[in-house]
């Protein structure tokens, strides 16, 4: 984006990750930030345009109103008027097809994830294994899932309103079968 022509900054809890992103480049419009989504930098109180939050990189933390706090700070950073772009898994879409099993090959590899889903707090939770030659290794994570309408009401709570919804990165509108959601929130 940054290379495009727009001034970006980018907000990341992992300095690991903040490293991995500095070394693929910098230039004097992109702004690298170690921080906390719940509690963003004060100073950027009305600051940006727009605020894209990609790849699910939402809902894993242990308790909803940590993720009510983070759509309040997207809100607080807007100016009037300005868009939320955010993306990630839609409940929905994701229970028409769950799979509490799979397992697939990729070069020399074997990957398998087991999951389970509770209905009560939306949580779902993926024990992800991998095995390449004698190597093998686990992973767990857990993460929120949401519906578009509870998405919608969390918003609107913070004064962002959602103007379209599409199915991923596609063009195509948002369906109750949609495993994938992108919002387009304006900032009242």
């Amino acid at each position: 984006m940054a290379e495009a022509g727009y001034d970006v900054d980018g907000l990341d809890y992992s300095q690991k990750l903040l490293d991995v992103a500095r070394e693929r480049g910098t230039v004097p419009a992109l702004r690298y930030t170690r921080g906390d989504m719940r509690k963003m930098p004060t100073h950027w109180s009305k600051r940006f345009d727009a605020v894209l939050n990609l790849f699910t990189s939402f809902g894993f933390f242990a308790h909803p109103a940590d993720d009510e706090r983070v759509i309040k700070e997207f809100a607080r950073v807007l100016k009037p008027g300005g868009q939320l772009i955010w993306h990630g898994a839609s409940r929905d879409g994701v229970m028409a097809r769950f799979l509490s099993r799979d397992w697939w090959t990729s070069a020399k590899s074997l990957f398998a994830q087991e999951r389970k889903f509770d209905p009560l707090s939306g949580v779902l939770t993926v024990r992800s294994m991998w095995r390449r030659g004698s190597r093998t290794g686990t992973r767990e994570h857990r993460l929120r899932l949401y519906t578009a309408t509870r998405l919608s009401e969390l918003f609107a709570a913070a004064g962002l309103l959602i103007e379209q919804a599409f199915e991923g990165f596609s063009d195509r509108p948002l369906r109750r079968t949609s495993s994938e959601m992108l919002m387009v929130a304006r900032k009242e």
